[in-house]
């Protein structure tokens, strides 16, 4: 037998008189007939929150990888379509599912609808691991009667939006790894080879009997060198500080929008890819959320809150306020210099014909060519370059340690 559990839980009476309170339980349909047999009406079920846990931390920073969360969504729409019950269905979800916190949050919705929640009610309580795209298109497909569609066209937008996050990741898999396997070298050169050197230019000093004038690049050398392994207690921490600065900055507010500005304008096409990945996400989102029947108005604010660009959410704001205000949505796309003229174009045609949600699809198709295309380019265009930095760096400290003894050489011709 399960042991009980505490739930919170929010009712009201026939008259309408809220009623608040605790109950131990087995789950939450349970609190919910204990509820009902005393005359309340349900509102909300929640397991109390216990003491906090060290695992919780770790859950904390951990999320549902994307395409668990298609998986997810392609599998349950199978059981669904098939005409097995929803609870059913949930828990045979739970049973296969591998992902211990997707497993956890199906669970909770499990309980939840066997609470008399509804699906998407249910999932808005789980908001790390079923974002508002997700709890919308399913709210819209249970309302139409077609909740099976409506996952099918959440697995295969989730199944989009990971292949192209992956394909720019495996492209810059190897530039990475250069340049981390440089740095850890020139760390060791630093650390270890170029002390030797250095001990070696002290004995040459005390031998001659005047004190060794080291070259201007020598000296930029021995300092690095000085400073790594005599204050690497300094060094290693102000580091780490300022990675854990930067990434603190980015998640405020002001730091993401600024971050999201810098980096459209980084070098060497990067800018431009990033710009077209954001392109990519932004139409297949917004096309997948006007397949599913969700309001025009909500589909542009989940576009914006879930395009992962606060440009691009800038710029969805203004498309909602024209079409509040009776507007369209091409005329301030048109305008705002993130979308290419091809994007307006399409988004105006779209609008006129009434196909608004395939023009959409062809501009998510477009450009995740056009990432492709212009990752392979970007490759191509980097592995020189990291080249170029290493071999820099390695000659740059080989000469610096060089150039005495070259020196030397000269006063001993």
């Amino acid at each position: 037998m399960a042991s009980a559990t505490t739930f919170d839980f929010r009712a009201v009476d026939g008259a309408g008189v809220p009623s608040r309170g605790e109950v131990a339980a087995e789950s939450k349909a349970q609190v919910a007939d204990q509820l009902r047999q005393r005359g309340l009406i349900v509102l909300e079920v929640n397991e109390k929150s216990e003491a906090f846990k060290l695992e919780d931390l770790f859950k904390r920073w951990r999320g549902v990888g994307m395409r668990d969360m298609a998986v997810f969504a392609r599998q349950f729409a199978t059981l669904v379509g098939s005409g097995m019950p929803m609870l059913r269905s949930l828990q045979t979800m739970e049973d296969q599912t591998e992902d211990e916190m997707l497993a956890e949050a199906i669970g909770s919705v499990r309980e939840d609808v066997e609470a008399g929640s509804s699906l998407a009610q249910a999932m808005e309580r789980s908001p790390k691991v079923f974002d508002r795209l997700f709890c919308s298109m399913v709210r819209s497909g249970e309302q139409s009667g077609r909740l099976d569609d409506a996952l099918e066209r959440v697995a295969f937008h989730l199944e989009k939006i990971d292949a192209l996050r992956r394909q720019v990741r495996s492209a810059l898999m190897y530039p990475a790894f250069v340049f981390g396997l440089a740095l850890i070298v020139m760390f060791i050169v630093v650390a270890f080879i170029v002390p030797v050197f250095t001990g070696i230019f002290e004995e040459i000093s005390a031998e001659s009997g005047e004190p060794a004038e080291l070259p201007f690049l020598t000296q930029i050398t021995v300092s690095a060198s000085d400073a790594l392994t005599g204050y690497w207690y300094i060094v290693f921490p102000a580091i780490a500080g300022l990675v854990f600065a930067f990434f603190r900055w980015k998640k405020t507010e002001p730091g993401r929008r600024q971050w999201d500005r810098i980096k459209l304008r980084f070098p060497f096409q990067i800018g431009e890819v990033i710009q077209k990945v954001a392109l990519a996400r932004w139409s297949r989102t917004f096309a997948g959320v006007i397949a599913s029947g969700v309001p025009l108005l909500q589909s542009i604010k989940i576009t914006g809150e879930t395009s992962g660009s606060s440009v691009i959410e800038d710029a969805m704001d203004q498309v909602y306020t024209s079409v509040q205000s009776g507007g369209s949505i091409a005329g301030p796309i048109e305008r705002d210099a993130i979308f290419p003229p091809m994007v307006g174009h399409m988004v105006s045609v779209g609008e006129e014909t009434g196909q608004l949600e395939d023009m959409l699809q062809k501009v998510a198709d477009f450009y995740e060519t056009e990432v492709d295309a212009k990752v392979k380019a970007l490759t191509a265009l980097i592995e020189p370059i990291m080249i170029c930095f290493v071999g820099g760096m390695v000659g740059f400290i080989v000469i610096s340690m060089y150039l005495p003894i070259f020196e030397l050489y000269d006063k001993i011709g």
